[in-house]
């Protein structure tokens, strides 16, 4: 088995953003069986992508494409954020998840903080972040609670409240 982690290569974008909505929808799926919205559309990977401090990678298992993360890199402050990470689907629960994240976490070094988010239904992503990766809850985001850095009319799932809880994880490094 051969592992690596690389800059995304375009020539990879397309799949890397195919499996990524296709894992995300899956982990959905999974929890609530008939989902009839669209979880992670496009354009939220391509802002993602497009955000200063971006950089994309692809998890190479022995030649193929079986995930990758999207990280935002604040070299000022060194508080970093993870804004995807995914595994595709199919091929959960053999360790993928681990090898990208201690990937990532050798390649910054430096990082005083990072963070990420996950919706409040995605069982095996918390306990993931929380129980394999260190990471810590922080805050809920929910209608009581919202995130202070979310746009006042950019609910993506007004009709749906469980689309719109999120837990927000810290990994203090330093």
């Amino acid at each position: 088995m051969t592992f690596k982690l690389i800059p995304l290569a375009p020539k990879h974008l397309k799949q890397f953003k195919k499996d990524m909505q296709e894992s995300f929808q899956q982990g959905a799926v999974d929890e609530f069986s008939d989902v009839n919205t669209e979880i992670l559309p496009e354009k939220d990977i391509d802002n993602s992508l497009s955000s200063n401090g971006s950089f994309a990678y692809g998890a190479i298992l022995d030649g193929e494409l079986v995930g990758g993360a999207v990280v935002v890199i604040s070299n000022e402050t060194q508080h970093n954020h993870l804004d995807f990470l995914y595994v595709k689907t199919g091929i959960h629960s053999k360790g993928l998840g681990r090898l990208i994240w201690s990937s990532i976490e050798n390649l910054y070094p430096d990082t005083k903080v990072w963070e990420t988010h996950t919706p409040y239904f995605d069982k095996r992503n918390i306990h993931f972040y929380v129980n394999k990766c260190g990471f810590h809850i922080v805050d809920y985001y929910n209608k009581y609670h919202k995130d202070p850095n979310e746009k006042e009319d950019a609910e993506q799932f007004p009709e749906t409240d469980y689309f719109a809880d999120f837990f927000r994880f810290e990994k203090k490094m330093k």
